[in-house]
């Protein structure tokens, strides 16, 4: 691990990246943007400017749910903590100053992690994020238990956006946070100091999003997170509000937003082939998850994008995206909407690899179960009909892949359907119907039954 960084250290630094002077002025995206920002600077962060206290966020905000991991001497997954160091070491250098996490990222150990790595450098250099998320015991005790971990794992006397978890609508909101009195008591927190910018993650229908937005005029909610992608824009999953809707309303009442799930879970990112050739072919020079952010960058009153970057490569991707943003004109959004309707033609599981499923009580391991299908579906490895040209290939291209990705004692096979993993899913999917679904495709394959 890296010994801490002393103040004058990281000035030095701080001026290469561009994130203590001030930063850029914000990039005012929006569906009549003609190229990158006037204000902009080659090479540096964009930044933008919360409408409510004057706060320079970049618009690359880190989501520390993807912290790498490794096996410790018993066989544990744990965060790897001296490459999550050499993370978030580049991101800051690079002008990144969001960083979004939570008490039960990582099996609850994201938010220590994420404190240590940042506990290096000045406090005053970078806003963190992090959530009441108390899905499975929401009394007040326990809430305020998890509000205090928080500020210990991360090592800070104040938290800069505090976020109720993963909201629907009215109804969990009272039953969360008003019954038991937590909203009150964030309020006061607000109000003294420990808590700068208090909103709530989104994930539900257009008719919880409007309960919601009505309490804003009691709450004056500082910031709302919500899933916006080029997908969802106009073609959200069954369960989901589209995202144009929630950014429009958000707007109105001049609230700004953080955008979490920018690739579906990674979904924009691995496109089918036709569709990844179309997306380079139109801009060679970037990558295709760079289309994905540029939109999400585009809309006016976005804050800031997350991204939880695992790897190195991927952080340096989204750098160099919004480094500066190159905000998307009219006829590169138009081209954005014809390639969500050509998505519609692959039926993925909507799966965000949020992994709020884990730990699964019989050890399946859902997520890759899931993004395995995904990934086959995308490269076109889903055989309907023996009869199928190709069938054979795309047989054993499943089989073989499926017993590489996914261990015998976690495969879909061993589930029974007892649903504890459906409470949690932000994205309302019948995981037990979708887990049997692939069992028995999987058993059909083996027995040449289809």
């Amino acid at each position: 691990m890296k010994k801490n960084i002393d103040r004058r250290e990281f000035l030095k630094r701080a001026g290469t990246a561009g994130i203590i002077m001030g930063g850029l002025a914000a990039c005012k995206g929006s569906s009549n943007s003609t190229g990158m920002d006037p204000n902009a600077q080659d090479g540096k962060m964009t930044y933008r400017t919360n409408p409510g206290n004057g706060d320079k966020v970049s618009i690359l905000g880190y989501g520390c749910m993807r912290w790498p991991m490794i096996k410790n001497e018993d066989g544990k997954d744990i965060i790897d903590q001296e490459t999550t160091n050499r993370l978030v070491d580049y991101a800051i250098e690079h002008g990144v100053n969001y960083f979004d996490t939570a008490p039960v990222y990582l099996q609850g150990q994201s938010e220590k992690a994420t404190g240590i790595a940042l506990k290096r450098y000045p406090r005053e250099s970078y806003f963190i994020a992090t959530k009441m998320s108390n899905f499975s015991n929401h009394s007040r005790e326990n809430s305020i238990e998890m509000y205090r971990k928080s500020f210990e794992n991360l090592q800070t006397d104040y938290i800069d956006y505090y976020l109720l978890h993963s909201l629907s609508g009215y109804e969990e909101f009272k039953k969360r946070y008003l019954d038991n009195g937590i909203i009150d008591f964030l309020l006061e927190e607000r109000k003294a100091g420990r808590i700068r910018n208090l909103g709530f993650s989104f994930h539900g229908s257009q008719k919880g999003w409007d309960e919601l937005m009505e309490t804003h005029e009691q709450y004056h909610w500082d910031f709302v997170q919500i899933q916006l992608n080029y997908v969802d824009w106009t073609h959200p999953g069954a369960r989901n509000a589209k995202a144009q809707y929630l950014q429009q309303e958000l707007e109105k009442r001049g609230i700004p937003s953080i955008i979490m799930e920018p690739l579906l879970g990674g979904r924009l990112s691995k496109v089918p082939e036709h569709i990844a050739d179309r997306l380079l072919e139109r801009n060679p020079k970037g990558s295709v998850a760079s289309w994905a952010f540029r939109f999400a960058g585009t809309q006016e009153g976005v804050l800031c994008v997350l991204s939880g970057m695992t790897y190195m490569e991927h952080l340096q991707d989204n750098v160099k995206t919004y480094s500066p943003l190159d905000a998307l004109d009219e006829k590169e959004l138009a081209f954005l909407e014809e390639t969500a309707e050509l998505m519609q033609n692959y039926p993925a599981i909507p799966c965000n690899d949020c992994k709020y499923c884990m730990p699964c009580p019989y050890g399946i391991d859902i997520p890759a179960i899931l993004l395995h299908y995904n990934k086959c579906v995308n490269e076109d490895q889903i055989a309907t009909s023996s009869q199928d040209e190709g069938y054979k290939k795309a047989r054993r291209a499943y089989l073989v892949s499926y017993d590489r990705a996914i261990p015998k004692l976690r495969q879909a096979d061993r589930c029974i359907g007892c649903k504890a993993c459906m409470v949690h899913c932000p994205q309302g999917i019948n995981i037990p119907h979708e887990i049997h679904k692939i069992s028995s495709y999987i058993e059909k394959l083996k027995r040449n039954k289809l």
